[in-house]
């Protein structure tokens, strides 16, 4: 997919998203308030953090876009694990204030206190949102993987969890208005169970980001690809040295390759361009790669 075509679906998708989570945020608030139910109030203020990772999206995801220029040798591929970061960021703030929330108000309903019972609205509200939130999942995550946005799909994720947020403050709201009494408490623990969701969503969503951030190596299988794709050029004796990572959506490769040393100087670069082609031609053409020659040493 062009890079063109790729940032304005990108565009189009999340800005999309971004009214849906205006609109059920300004919804679930409403229904929180005038429904009486904190499980609903944190869910609204959730589909709220999701307008932060919408907007963290359309930024990076145009940052990383961009070539070469004099300041960034390699390109900006690595805004884009950087955006997936920080929604992994808002994801766990947004689990750890739910769970406190949660945790404030089970105390008080165990000491003796008691919390409003939810009403009707913060019910429907939460259906609402389940589908809606379900289907910008599933939207956002099938174009995540067309445009292979590790970004676009970690918001998707984010879609994910709210609508994970919504069945359980449904089963909250729900147990809470049916059983009455002490099974109020239902309508926080809901809200804790959601938190711990999410958090966990955050970390997972996290370590592959932070492992391209930090320049972890390609796969023992795609390194492997890699030396048999070089070696199987002819004049080439040897790989080694061979060192991989990520930049966004490209590979960047730096090998040594061993060749005969009666070879000219013009035969051992157009090897290199040979060997550079062939990963480019499994890879992509964004595949950066930068190989050194050097000559095939008798051990005698």
């Amino acid at each position: 997919m062009l890079e063109e075509t790729r940032d304005r679906t990108i565009t189009r998708v999340t800005l999309w998203s971004a009214f849906g989570n205006l609109a059920l945020s300004v919804l679930k608030l409403l229904a929180g308030i005038f429904g009486k139910s904190s499980a609903m109030v944190a869910d609204a203020v959730h589909s709220l953090s999701d307008l932060v990772t919408d907007v963290i999206v359309l930024v990076m995801v145009r940052l990383s876009s961009r070539g070469r220029d004099k300041d960034h040798d390699f390109g900006h591929g690595k805004y884009e694990p950087l955006a997936t970061t920080l929604i992994s960021v808002v994801l766990l703030v947004v689990g750890v204030e739910l769970m406190a929330g949660g945790i404030s108000k089970i105390k008080l309903v165990l000491d003796g206190g008691t919390i409003p019972v939810p009403g009707t609205v913060a019910l429907v509200a939460a259906l609402v949102s389940i589908a809606i939130k379900e289907l910008l999942y599933q939207w956002n995550y099938r174009v995540g993987r067309q445009v292979d946005s590790s970004a676009m799909m970690a918001n998707a994720w984010h879609h994910r969890s709210d609508a994970l947020s919504s069945i359980g403050s449904a089963v909250g709201i729900g147990g809470a208005m049916l059983l009455g009494g002490k099974w109020i408490v239902l309508d926080p623990l809901v809200a804790c169970i959601i938190s711990i969701v999410i958090i966990v969503v955050a970390v997972k969503m996290s370590i592959p980001a932070v492992r391209e951030l930090t320049d972890t190596s390609l796969s023992d299988e795609v390194e492997d690809r890699i030396t048999v794709l070089m070696e199987s050029v002819a004049g080439v004796e040897n790989v080694h040295d061979l060192k991989t990572r990520r930049n966004g959506r490209s590979y960047m490769i730096a090998a040594h390759l061993v060749v005969d040393p009666a070879m000219s100087v013009k035969e051992a670069h157009d090897i290199t361009v040979l060997a550079e082609d062939s990963l480019k031609r499994e890879f992509g053409q964004d595949t950066q790669v930068s190989l050194h020659v050097e000559p095939h040493v008798d051990s005698d």
